[in-house]
């Protein structure tokens, strides 16, 4: 039997007073556990209710409904954003795009086309969300640790991102780059190799190391990420964002 009442852990998800993660006082985040056990308790005791005829989910996670007030825009058709998530003021959503309970969108964030949210997924000011970009949840399989996005982050076009993978403030990531604590990233400028984050403003693009092979009789290579250089004014003339889009 659930021990917490539904509509108000809802309600303070979707205002930002509760998060599945928060910045420190260090630059660390903390993960905030329990968010993600009573995201799984509403599952296990929920009933589930038919949405609009079409549809069935559980009845206390109904997608939300904005107003103008929000200054959220969410472009029709084909988008849904689930209750219990947070999207801040000049959020623009591109249909089809999907945010799913618990996640954490701030302001100004482009959300393109084709791109997942996953749950507890934490995203920063002033972020861009490239067309087809996926954001992995904590949910299923289970993990303890969300994706975390900071500010002024720019996510080139199809790049998948999981595992509570960290990118922090104004790094930029080329098109295609898949993330997760396993894959490494190499940086070329500093000599060094991370696991589980990018530094502020790195610029990634995807690349592959080779592995060794004593059978198949041709070279055999991983996926990595490779730093190519640190955001510099040339790197920001390409992908500035577009303040009209945003009115």
């Amino acid at each position: 039997m659930l021990k917490f009442c539904v509509k108000t852990f809802l309600e303070e998800l979707q205002s930002g007073v509760l998060r599945a993660a928060f910045p420190g006082s260090q630059g660390n985040w903390i993960v905030n556990v329990e968010v993600k056990e009573k995201i799984l308790a509403v599952f296990r005791y929920g009933e589930s209710d038919v949405i609009e005829e079409y549809y069935i989910d559980r009845s206390a996670l109904f997608p939300r409904k904005f107003s103008l007030e929000d200054k959220i825009r969410v472009v029709p058709f084909g988008s849904a954003v689930r209750s219990g998530a947070y999207v801040s003021s000049d959020v623009v959503i591109m249909p089809p795009s999907y945010v799913n309970i618990g996640a954490y969108i701030g302001r100004g964030t482009m959300v393109d086309s084709h791109v997942l949210v996953g749950s507890c997924a934490q995203i920063g000011e002033n972020v861009h969300l490239s067309a087809g970009v996926s954001i992995g949840g904590v949910l299923e399989p289970v993990e303890s640790v969300p994706v975390i996005v900071e500010d002024y982050v720019f996510i080139g076009a199809g790049c998948v991102i999981t595992s509570g993978f960290h990118i922090k403030n104004r790094a930029v990531l080329g098109a295609g780059l898949c993330l997760s604590r396993t894959i490494p990233i190499y940086d070329t400028v500093k000599n060094q190799v991370y696991h589980g984050y990018i530094p502020e403003n790195a610029v990634v693009l995807p690349g592959a190391r080779d592995i060794e092979n004593n059978f198949f009789d041709t070279k055999l290579a991983l996926q990595c990420g490779v730093i190519v250089k640190y955001r510099d004014d040339q790197t920001n003339s390409k992908i500035t964002l577009e303040d009209a889009l945003r009115l």
